[in-house]
């Protein structure tokens, strides 16, 4: 746990030891020693004059009044963190923090958009976290990043509907894609379902967004896809396609983006797919999640790239 210089070292002391459960665990994570941790969390309880820790079993636990207090303490631990972030991101934007969370897909699309970003605001910390898209919904919610970058199809209801602002950054369309070994590299599209059936297919699990996406079209139009490997890694399955004779499907755009691979057309045609920026509804934004939703809406990120 992170120790806020402003946050009274009692109730620091206390979290502590309800997240590790032990004052002697506790006590290492905060670099003090064991009884100065003890005599802290003593004068809070005698200042509130009830007792915040059952110490009479191997494990520390919280009393009842305890699990109270500390719902209230990390709230307000929340509100000191954020503030402290927003000072320091008024001072024209010199400074302070940038949390985005992105997919195993939209990553790889907007890698441009993040240098781009880093080089106009070089003392704004960015921090990129990649989660399936149901966790990021929850990330957001929770106060744990300010941005989602989210794919999303015209086949699912948009999981943000109702909780967030959206800004449309691209319109991506998805093909089969694999590696120059591969039997198809100089056939002409589209491929047919029938044909889709025949392939050996490495994919994201069914954690992620696209693979939802490419489930529900197989259920649509009655393919039976032959899928092989499942991975939570884009990088792992490109370097599967292009050193062997699976096949993937993924935007064209990462397609065009990597060398030796190659991408055909399948037919029915996959739906076309939205990058879109997600920020929590009425946010209290920060300048640096501003400054990025600024960039982001106006920066031509492909050639699919919307009004």
């Amino acid at each position: 746990m992170a120790r806020n210089a402003v946050f009274p070292r009692s109730i620091q002391y206390l979290l502590a030891v309800a997240e590790h459960k032990s004052f002697t665990r506790a006590a290492e994570i905060l670099y003090v020693s064991q009884p100065t941790l003890s005599q802290q969390i003593k004068q809070l309880e005698d200042l509130l004059n009830v007792q915040l820790l059952d110490r009479t079993s191997r494990t520390v636990r919280l009393t009842p009044a305890g699990e109270v207090y500390i719902q209230h303490a990390r709230r307000a631990l929340g509100e000191l963190e954020a503030a402290t972030r927003a000072v320091h991101e008024l001072n024209d934007l010199s400074r302070g923090t940038l949390r985005l969370a992105m997919t195993p897909i939209t990553d790889y699309l907007t890698i441009p958009l993040l240098v781009q970003f880093n080089s106009l605001y070089p003392g704004i910390n960015v921090n990129t976290l990649e989660m399936p898209q149901n966790e990021m919904k929850e990330a957001l919610a929770g106060d744990h990043v300010d941005i989602g970058i989210a794919f999303s199809s015209t086949l699912t209801t948009d999981m943000f509907s109702g909780m967030a602002d959206s800004h449309t950054l691209m319109l991506e369309t998805l093909s089969l894609v694999f590696g120059k070994e591969h039997h198809l590299v100089n056939q002409q599209g589209p491929l047919s379902k029938h044909s889709l059936e025949k392939e050996t297919l490495v994919l994201l699990n069914s954690n992620y967004a696209l693979r939802n996406h490419i489930d529900q079209y197989c259920l649509e139009n009655s393919i039976a896809p032959h899928i092989v490997m499942e991975a939570s890694s884009l990088s792992v399955i490109i370097e599967i396609i292009r050193s062997s004779q699976l096949a993937t499907i993924l935007p064209n755009t990462i397609a065009r983006q990597q060398h030796d691979l190659y991408s055909i057309s399948l037919l029915p045609e996959l739906p076309h797919h939205t990058i879109s920026l997600i920020c929590y509804k009425n946010a209290n934004k920060s300048p640096a999640c501003k400054a990025f939703v600024e960039l982001a809406t106006a920066y031509p990120m492909n050639e699919y790239k919307t009004a």
